[in-house]
């Protein structure tokens, strides 16, 4: 049975849990793509490649902060693109989001979590290299029905509301979003 699943930034100004609920629901999978690559480098984390970034895809409101909530800090690669969460204290990504609490996703950084034993077994792989510069994905029924359960309890239950990131009154982004310019993200892969 899960439990609650404790997490903190690197330096652990900012720690909190996610719930029995998001660990049991969640879907753990790993992503090669670019984005996710880019947003480690960015955070000067190690370059995961030729590897994937562990990711457990959840619903946001499953996971709580307990202090340190002064700490969190928002990305984004481009103007449209995902939110990507981290603490500034010490610059350690913890997740990333849609842009509206309306769409109900967290892809949460196994990294943070202190001990990953219970996600259970990595269930799909993203954007997997493939000769010829292609992607592939594996397994990605899995994904695609973890997420497509885990927005209809949201969206029944209206705990989409209750995340972190969002004001649940505006509905807006808790902080505000540092955007990379297409240099700066060029700028990564060097």
């Amino acid at each position: 049975m899960a439990k609650e699943t404790p997490f903190s930034c690197s330096c652990g100004a900012l720690h909190g849990h996610i719930t029995a609920a998001g660990i049991q629901s969640g879907t753990h999978v790993v992503c090669f793509c670019h984005d996710c690559r880019a947003a480690q480098l960015y955070f000067g984390q190690p370059d995961p490649l030729p590897g994937p970034v562990d990711i457990l895809q959840m619903s946001p409101e499953e996971i709580q902060i307990d202090d340190g909530a002064e700490h969190l800090a928002l990305m984004q690669l481009s103007p449209k693109g995902m939110l990507r969460w981290y603490a500034d204290c010490c610059k350690a990504p913890l997740a990333t989001t849609s842009r509206t609490p309306k769409f109900p996703f967290a892809g949460f950084i196994v990294k943070r979590i202190s001990d990953p034993s219970g996600l259970g077994p990595i269930t799909t792989q993203g954007f997997v290299p493939q000769p010829g510069g292609k992607q592939s994905h594996e397994k990605l029924r899995y994904a695609a029905a973890g997420l497509a359960t885990r927005l209809v309890k949201s969206w029944v239950s209206g705990s989409w509301k209750n995340t972190p990131f969002f004001d649940p009154e505006t509905q807006k982004p808790v902080a505000t979003a540092t955007i990379l310019s297409k240099s700066e993200r060029a700028a990564l892969y060097v």
